[in-house]
């Protein structure tokens, strides 16, 4: 994504010129090579006359300089520069979704230059096209989010060599869902109302965009309200032409959508009374998509996101999930070519299925193991050192987007990048590094959250805790240049933090069913939370100002409307708190306004039907928040409190590793944004509380106190262990003894749903300070993975020296 230094607009004699002042080179690709290939050379041709204005020609008759795009053993020109030695392709061979860009004299008789793009696969080449589409210019985002490229009156490539692949992780891709509120309702009023919603037309644009993110895996769209896959029979064509594997949800198990297909009702959909008749259905779908590239979920939940009929008993549901695996490879089996177990296979163990492969479900060893998150952005589950030895290995099932308890959101998207880089990493580490998978909702407007999830998965090194400070300037340059690409990637940074504190489709402070409450902010926190607000969208409207008008499009829909969308939510809730009707009624009514823009004329027309505030209707409402109504309660008596240090995790004094481990800084990760600390990497040991004097990583603040009792409370970002079932880290003042801080997780109960709703699980300790005047307080991290957000040192009847 960073701008690179082989692309330029002026080159030397043995630079590539892919466009002068006056001409293109042409394009030449075998047609013994896969659909694919030809696609994206013609998208590469596109992209150089987006930024250029000149067309390149495809496979015409030149002997000026040529682009080469094909792939090793399939493409004879790549294979005899391969064996004539002028192209070094030896790392390519066998490898999976690799690819070289390099320059070539005289590769041919006649022609003086090339530059060859080749891959170890089919889409390795396809990769490497849209590598050099990004690279003079092209946003992988250029259709679905209107980026349009800077001009440039001339395109070189430097001389050399540049290798890319393999992947760090195998598959990688998303998942459609939740499209009724977006997706669908604009595939069906807008751009696809032939096919009655998402259809052929949108998979067009949907794989494309895949393959300019190096993405290889689709979850397709599968609500009620929308057309299957696989009801548009040219639709696993389509999918193969571009090279995207086709997998299903981890309620669809082997292709099928069942809200749509499966035609007998819910109570029949169970293997226990019904096994031949489930049989069958899943027979059908893989007889008729066998023939192309496939991940099966396999497995068995309900219709449609519910635990499975029939069983009654989790030993009963484990013992009946372990014969559905042995029909389900045996089906596989049965359909010819390769054998089950080279078939790519994977349970997702989602939900109530986390709990059954907790209690000794046994999966199939060559089959993948994909943990979910908790929906909310928290990875449930990571492989123990046994674990990953298991052939089939590890995946992750991770939302962006989410339709469910305690509350949904399905509006803007808000999960911090550092969030997700931080959850991903740790997965990685743990050996999660076969198939990723994000739930994207309607892919717009998760934009910059699915291209960091889906860069990671390309090179999970690429960012580290270092570095990731730089992904939102770099995206910011690529989308809108160099000018005001600092202040941009600021005012994200600012989004993501003021949201993260509370998402804006959660803002009530009262689950659905329960009665209405005032929110928990203080008055000044109200004041303090407005003011940010506002001075972010001040600074995103002066950013939109000086914008160029090509530029105007895609500036809304990545930053503006989410920045003043957000703020105007906030405002709409505080002001109404406060009993300020006109003030309320007017942020509401410029936030319909807003959202009118997307539905009527940006991007002339383009996105009618895209978005919709949430709640966006009356549906799922045991899920989501209500429609906002000026509040009529009263706010709450403030309590008086006695003194409070705040320590910032990220501001310690001193901090030291030990064993392998240390506590690392994370900006941008925690309810402040500044950054939240955890203790890295993922796969180190746990230390037991009588080693950790001497053998845990440490973190040391200094803080003024006068002699008495303290409380302690420990904030932590809410994450879910890496192993047994509580968040363990220590605590002492000075040299006063260690106390063990623990708090356990019962998922999916109060506390978690209180947690992920705000961002923070407390810990509480109390602490006796033997004498007036500085102190130490010292963290030590029990267990990898834990991340410390906060600390407040409170003296109930005591004041601070």
């Amino acid at each position: 994504m960073a701008t690179e230094t082989w692309v330029a607009q002026t080159g030397t004699a043995h630079d590539f010129p892919l466009a002068t002042r006056s001409a293109t080179a042409s394009i030449h690709y075998a047609d013994t090579d896969a659909k694919v290939v030809a696609i994206a050379a013609g998208h590469l041709a596109d992209d150089v006359e987006r930024v250029t204005g000149r067309k390149m020609a495809l496979n015409a008759n030149s002997n000026g300089p040529m682009v080469l795009i094909g792939t090793l053993g399939h493409s004879p020109f790549i294979d005899r520069l391969a064996a004539s030695g002028q192209l070094d392709a030896t790392r390519l061979a066998g490898a999976w979704e690799s690819f070289i860009i390099a320059t070539v004299q005289h590769p041919f008789p006649g022609v003086a230059q090339a530059l060859v793009i080749a891959g170890s696969d089919r889409r390795g080449t396809a990769f490497g096209a849209y590598e050099l589409s990004q690279a003079i210019g092209v946003s992988p985002w250029y259709w679905w989010a209107d980026v349009v490229p800077a001009k440039r009156q001339a395109l070189y490539i430097r001389a050399g060599t540049r290798r890319f692949g393999p992947p760090s992780v195998k598959y990688r891709g998303i998942f459609i869902n939740d499209e009724d509120w977006g997706l669908q309702p604009w595939a069906a009023r807008t751009f696809e109302p032939e096919h009655g919603g998402i259809g052929p037309k949108t998979y067009t644009r949907v794989f494309e965009l895949l393959l300019r993110l190096k993405a290889n895996t689709l979850w397709p769209a599968m609500h009620a309200s929308t057309p299957a896959f696989n009801s548009f029979p040219q639709n696993a064509q389509l999918a193969d032409d571009y090279a995207v594997v086709m997998g299903s949800s981890h309620a669809e198990p082997m292709l099928r959508n069942n809200v749509s297909e499966w035609k007998d009702g819910p109570g029949a959909y169970n293997y226990q009374t019904n096994r031949d008749g489930v049989l069958r259905y899943w027979t059908e779908r893989v007889a008729a998509n066998a023939a192309f590239e496939n991940f099966y979920t396999v497995g068995m939940r309900g219709v449609h996101d519910s635990r499975m009929q029939g069983p009654a008993t989790d030993p009963e549901r484990i013992s009946l999930l372990q014969q559905i695996f042995a029909d389900q490879r045996a089906l596989l089996a049965a359909q010819g070519g390769p054998s089950a177990d080279r078939i790519p296979q994977l349970f997702c163990a989602y939900k109530e299925v986390l709990g059954l492969y907790r209690q000794g479900l046994q999966v199939p060893e060559d089959v993948t193991i994909m943990w979910p998150d908790d929906n909310f952005g928290y990875i449930r589950g990571f492989a123990n050192a046994a674990e990953r030895a298991r052939p089939g290995g590890f995946g992750v099932y991770y939302h962006l987007s989410y339709l469910g308890a305690p509350m949904s959101y399905l509006w803007l998207s808000t999960t911090p990048p550092a969030l997700v880089w931080s959850e991903m990493s740790k997965a990685y580490d743990t050996g999660a590094r076969r198939i990723w998978i994000a739930n994207v909702g309607d892919i717009k407007p998760a934009e910059v959250d699915t291209e960091l999830f889906l860069q990671m998965a390309w090179d999970a090194r690429r960012w580290t805790a270092a570095t990731l400070p730089r992904f939102l300037p770099e995206w910011a340059r690529r989308e809108f240049g160099a000018p005001h690409a600092d202040e941009i990637a600021a005012i994200m940074q600012g989004y993501y933090r003021l949201n993260y504190r509370r998402k804006p489709e959660q803002l009530q402070w009262w689950l659905p069913k329960e009665a209405p409450r005032h929110s928990d902010l203080s008055a000044q926190e109200s004041q303090a939370r407005l003011a940010q607000f506002a001075q972010l969208n001040a600074r995103a409207e002066r950013v939109a100002r000086a914008l160029a008008p090509s530029l105007q499009d895609a500036f809304f829909e990545l930053v503006a409307y989410p920045v003043a969308a957000s703020a105007l939510a906030n405002r709409r809730l505080i002001e109404g708190e406060r009993a300020n009707l006109a003030a309320a009624l007017a942020a509401n009514a410029r936030l319909e306004a807003l959202t009118a823009r997307w539905n009527t004329t940006l991007a002339g027309g383009k996105w009618r039907h895209i978005m919709a505030e949430e709640p966006a209707d009356s549906q799922w409402r045991s899920l989501r928040a209500a429609r906002w109504t000026m509040p009529a309660y009263s706010a709450p008596a403030t309590l008086r409190q006695g003194p409070i240090i705040t320590l910032e995790a990220e501001r310690y004094d001193h901090a030291r590793q030990q064993s392998g481990a240390a506590w690392t800084a994370v900006a941008g990760l925690g309810r402040s944004g500044a950054g939240a600390v955890t203790v890295l990497p993922a796969s180190a040991p746990a230390v037991s509380l009588e080693q950790a004097r001497n053998r845990a990583p440490r973190l040391a603040y200094r803080f003024r106190a006068a002699e008495g009792v303290a409380d302690l409370a420990v904030h932590l970002v809410p994450t879910h262990p890496i192993s047994g079932n509580a968040l363990r880290l220590a605590v002492a003042i000075d040299d006063g003894p260690l106390q063990l801080l623990a708090l356990e997780l019962k998922d999916g109960g109060a506390d978690w749903a209180a947690g992920v709703l705000d961002a923070r699980r407390t810990a509480r300790a109390r602490m006796t300070i033997g004498a007036p005047g500085a102190h130490t307080l010292y963290v030590y991290g029990i267990d990898p993975g834990v991340t410390l957000d906060r600390i407040d040192i409170s003296f109930p009847a005591q004041s601070i020296p």
